[in-house]
């Protein structure tokens, strides 16, 4: 009985080309709800919207944790590579604990800012287009991923940035640097590189936040009845079976 329904529910959209029309595409989101029991095609497309905000809120949690970004080998933020140099130098002169509370306030900075992420995911989520939502089930390996970074970067920046400033504040040369910087930035140089931390920290805190929803969104590829519901795998598993 199981392996019945499993092949009603995995017929629909593995018969429709890649190509298809938008009413191609709604006559199969129909078929599979009603194979999987859902009624109609508006509780499929709620579920695949269960799916996207439940990967969407875990990366968002994995990275607002305390050393969510500070202990991951993958998204710790250091200074930028052209002050590298000179941070060399700096520890050379025993100045290696500073530099590493400047790093701390960044990731940290980071990671407080990461709870803001959940709120304007669930909102991308909810405001969804159906055409979005089957083009996101029926897409490539970070559909979704890519789909929430147009939806969404703009307002974290937002979002993020006085969070970032903030954090920095609590180094004790935060006012010295913003003026040198001011300085720095007048300076009638050509492709001189960027110094501002805070810029530096907000593209890398949101560089991070995508890569981690990146992998939450394929491990639901992966594993979607493991990581989303029953529905979600009927969906997800016809597209990979093409």
């Amino acid at each position: 009985m199981k392996f019945a329904r499993a092949c009603l529910l995995l017929m629909p959209l593995s018969l429709v080309a890649c190509n298809a029309t938008l009413p191609q595409m709604a006559e199969t989101g129909a078929a599979v709800a009603s194979a999987a029991g859902y009624n109609n095609q508006a509780q499929l497309i709620r579920g695949i919207k269960e799916a996207l905000e439940l990967g969407s809120t875990r990366a968002s949690t994995s990275l607002s944790t305390p050393g969510g970004y500070a202990k991951s080998p993958l998204y710790r933020i250091e200074l930028p590579a052209n002050l590298q140099p000179i941070a060399g130098s700096l520890r050379q002169m025993g100045l290696g604990s500073q530099l590493d509370r400047v790093e701390m306030l960044m990731n940290q900075g980071a990671e407080k800012a990461a709870v803001e992420a959940q709120a304007v995911f669930i909102e991308a989520v909810r405001n969804m287009s159906v055409t979005d939502a089957l083009g996101i089930v029926r897409g490539h390996s970070t559909a979704a991923t890519d789909y929430f970074r147009s939806q969404t970067e703009a307002s974290l920046r937002q979002r993020y940035m006085p969070i970032i400033k903030q954090n920095l504040q609590q180094i004790g040369f935060y006012n010295q640097y913003q003026q040198f910087l001011g300085t720095y930035n007048m300076l009638p140089l050509a492709n001189k590189p960027s110094l501002d931390l805070e810029q530096h920290v907000l593209n890398m805190a949101l560089d991070g936040l995508f890569k981690q929803v990146a992998v939450e969104e394929q491990l639901i590829r992966k594993d979607p009845v493991g990581r989303g519901s029953q529905i979600i795998g009927s969906v997800f598993g016809a597209t990979q079976a093409r």
